[in-house]
């Protein structure tokens, strides 16, 4: 549902009417990465419910909405008297790191290939289905594409994290190699059955029709707080998705004019000269139902998300299963023509 162009019945730049579906939980999962990043306070309910408010989200709607990110253990909850607050799970700042890291940093440069493609085959009996599911959907987590039902290709080096995964899962008949295509020098094939390149483009150019006004705007002004807040959150919510998308293609296997370096160069330039007044409306929110919590509010940009360093190897916890059971729910729905 991202991306759409924006109407020729509004300002050239202005901010696409708010859409349906399950946008007011990202919409909060986006506020809260871009504006109260690695802190471990509660932020009150009401001025969360107020903030989805600035995006046309109803009260109603927004209550609903910190429910389910907090049933899903992405947010948990507090009281103090009869105030409800909500903050980051306990040891998930890590977790956070590593997905804004993910999220920022993707697309910065675009991968070489060697020629050689990671080729998963494997056998799983039929009464043991969830396990051919898990495993199905663990290769589509590391952008695995369906070649044939049990025969998975990459072009990227992906042997260590599927021998991994095929560990994890307890599965035997399994083979992970690396290989050549030799029968001719037509990839095509491949590319067209495994990975949906066009439909991608198109997801690509959606976002760029629908985020190139505002920057040739904020090319001569920048707009009041408010509407910086709202033009901020919405292209990060857009382009949140195309990590999980985008298989990251090498350069050898891409079409010529491959639109996502200008989508990428359209997210950074919005998202980065907004930040200042962004956070201003964030903050003025907060102050609102707590002063104190409010001088805590803060932006970051791509250029200061790409240098922090990695963390360190952690295990794999809940929170990170919640965001995989996200991205493979994005993946279900095909949601490459939304």
């Amino acid at each position: 549902m991202e991306g759409r162009p924006v109407s020729a019945s509004r300002e050239p730049g202005s901010l696409p009417r708010a859409r349906q579906g399950p946008e007011p939980q990202r919409l909060l999962t986006t506020l809260l990465g871009d504006y109260w990043f690695w802190r471990e306070e509660h932020i009150p309910s009401a001025a969360l419910v107020r903030l989805l408010e600035e995006f046309g989200i109803t009260a109603t709607s927004a209550r609903a909405a910190l429910r389910r990110v907090a049933s899903r253990g992405l947010l948990t909850s507090s009281r103090s008297g009869r105030t409800t607050a909500y903050g980051l799970p306990p040891r998930a700042a890590d977790v956070i790191v590593t997905h804004i890291r993910r999220l920022l940093t993707f697309g910065a440069a675009t991968p070489r290939w060697d020629g050689q493609w990671t080729v998963v085959t494997f056998s799983v009996p039929e009464d043991q289905r969830d396990t051919r599911r898990l495993l199905r959907d663990g290769l589509r987590l590391l952008h695995f594409g369906m070649l044939f039902d049990a025969v998975w290709v990459s072009p990227h080096d992906r042997t260590d994290d599927v021998a991994e995964l095929v560990r994890r899962l307890g599965v035997r008949d399994a083979v992970v190699f690396r290989a050549r295509k030799v029968a001719d020098d037509d990839l095509h094939p491949v590319l067209d059955r495994a990975f949906d390149i066009a439909a991608l483009r198109a997801r690509y150019l959606r976002f760029i029709g629908a985020h190139r006004p505002v920057a040739e705007r904020l090319a001569t002004s920048i707009p009041c707080p408010a509407e910086a807040l709202r033009l901020r959150t919405a292209i990060m919510t857009d382009w949140r998705v195309f990590p999980t998308l985008d298989p990251d293609l090498p350069a050898e296997l891409l079409p010529e004019g491959w639109p996502r370096d200008e989508a990428r160069r359209l997210c950074v330039q919005i998202y980065d000269s907004l930040g200042e007044p962004a956070e201003q409306r964030f903050r003025e929110i907060l102050a609102e139902f707590d002063p104190e919590l409010a001088v805590l509010v803060a932006h970051h940009t791509f250029a200061q998300v790409s240098a922090m360093e990695p963390p360190a190897t952690r295990r794999h916890t809940s929170f990170d299963e919640t965001t995989d059971r996200d991205r493979l729910d994005l993946l279900a729905r095909g949601d490459l023509g939304g």
